[in-house]
């Protein structure tokens, strides 16, 4: 179904659920230089520690890490030694308080998120090279800012409200 074949803004509205579903998945699309599926979910991770180092050098713990991506502390810890073994983060005494260990990308971590948004970029680009130029800024925008409205309910629900996946 199109968006021109919806009848009501219900149905066009129910299917952005499903919309999203499809999103992570149409990343593994064809374009120059692909990032590996098995890379694609390590970035889960360190977009976390680049976009704290970003925001003033946050630290980010395993915790923060699993509070972020909504699991279990086990699996976030999962992940983040699988991104230690494949040499994309590091692993550091907090500056703040020595007995926590704080996390923070490797130069190839680094390397591989600056590709990451390029194969992103990209993967736009290819998914609207039919539409104007309006509408690709204009839909960006409006993406972007859902994000930010995401991100606002994120930081603004407890522990407790916060829904899974969030």
């Amino acid at each position: 179904m199109t968006t021109k074949e919806f009848r009501t803004a219900d149905e066009l509205l129910d299917a952005v659920g499903p919309a999203f579903g499809k999103l992570r998945r149409s990343s593994l699309l064809e374009v120059e230089n692909p990032i590996p599926a098995k890379d694609l979910s390590r970035t889960l991770v360190l977009n976390i520690v680049l976009e704290a180092e970003r925001d003033g050098g946050r630290e980010v713990t395993v915790g923060a890490v699993a509070d972020h991506l909504g699991v279990d502390p086990s699996v976030a810890s999962r992940m983040v030694s699988d991104c230690i073994s494949a040499g994309y983060l590091i692993r550091a005494a907090s500056q703040l308080d020595g007995r926590r260990t704080v996390l923070h990308l490797s130069p190839g971590g680094a390397d591989l998120m600056a590709r990451f948004r390029r194969h992103q970029r990209a993967t736009y680009e290819q998914i609207t090279v039919d539409w104007s130029e309006r509408d690709r800024l204009e839909f960006a925008r409006l993406m972007l800012k859902y994000v930010d409205s995401q991100d606002g309910l994120r930081h603004r629900a407890t522990p407790k409200e916060k829904a899974p996946g969030s």
